[in-house]
């Protein structure tokens, strides 16, 4: 097994950066959502209710951000914009979940460029303190601290999985979905097992970094978002994950592709190519089902 693919996402819910290497930090991926979009009231806004979020393009400069955003109905000639690191003297609180962080909020003329672009009130939020979010120990009783990301440090699937998961939408009439939908970091090629061995690992190395597998990851209709139009584009992957992943665990309900993962500890790089062995393994893998009828 190696790693096939590496990719960070600056803004949660912005495009994706595709590197051929990445440092690992408590949080995660150097540079992995430590910003946020966030409406009047300080909630997260991501690609479930914004679809065209898709299209912010995201290039990381040593002390900020260059975006650009180009074809969105709201503002059609888009735009382009370096938005400094916030200094910290502007906070407000955000929300991003059952979390409430006290972030750095982006100066008041890239907050009002973003809101023009997207042609609703919206504001920038950088995550200027390193441990403001905790995992939840229920799943990771080590603890470790994560991002802007939803609920973990890194997500990881498989090459494999994501073949098997498109001979299931194929088969049906549908067309194949590319990896992006499901906005991995880490994406494993040549999987121990095939298709769906993930949900027997338990603890991986990767290059000289360690990751616990700690919760399968829920999917939502994010994966329906074509990531290239910023648009929803039908019912996949979501049908054919109904009919294949449906969780059977009530903890987390569901259909499922791709873990969460905490590291071990932070400091190591890594490389696209890097080896990935399996450390532990569980009993059983992750119970499934079929869903209900209608």
């Amino acid at each position: 097994m190696k790693l096939g693919a590496i990719h960070i996402y600056p803004v949660k819910g912005g495009r994706g950066l595709s590197p051929q290497a990445a440092r690992l930090e408590p949080q995660g991926l150097a540079g992995d959502r430590r910003w946020m979009v966030v409406d009047e009231a300080g909630e997260f806004v991501t690609q479930r209710e914004m679809p065209a979020l898709a299209l912010l393009d995201v290039q990381p400069d040593a002390d900020g951000l260059h975006l650009s955003m180009h074809g969105h109905e709201a503002d059609p000639d888009g735009g382009e914009r370096f938005v400094p690191t916030p200094d910290g003297s502007a906070r407000g609180r955000v929300f991003v979940w059952e979390s409430e962080v006290d972030a750095a909020l982006a100066d008041e003329a890239s907050n009002a460029a973003l809101s023009r672009w997207f042609g609703r009130p919206l504001r920038l939020a950088y995550m200027d303190v390193t441990d403001a979010r905790g995992v939840n120990r229920d799943w990771s009783p080590a603890g470790g601290t994560v991002s802007f990301a939803d609920g973990f440090p890194l997500l990881v699937a498989t090459t494999d999985s994501l073949r098997a998961l498109n001979r299931t939408i194929v088969s049906a009439g549908g067309e194949a979905v590319p990896m992006s939908r499901f906005r991995p970091n880490l994406v494993v090629d040549d999987a121990e097992g095939g298709a769906w061995a993930e949900d027997e690992w338990a603890t991986i190395r990767v290059g000289e970094a360690v990751f616990d597998l700690v919760k399968p990851c829920a999917r939502c209709t994010v994966t329906t978002v074509d990531q290239n139009r910023g648009v929803f584009d039908g019912p996949q992957p979501i049908e054919a994950l109904r009919q294949t992943r449906f969780s059977g665990d009530r903890r987390v309900p569901g259909v499922l592709f791709g873990w969460n993962a905490v590291p071990r500890e932070a400091g190591a790089t890594l490389r696209v190519g890097d080896p990935v062995e399996v450390i532990e393994r569980r009993e059983a893998g992750w119970p499934l089902r079929q869903p209900r009828s209608a």
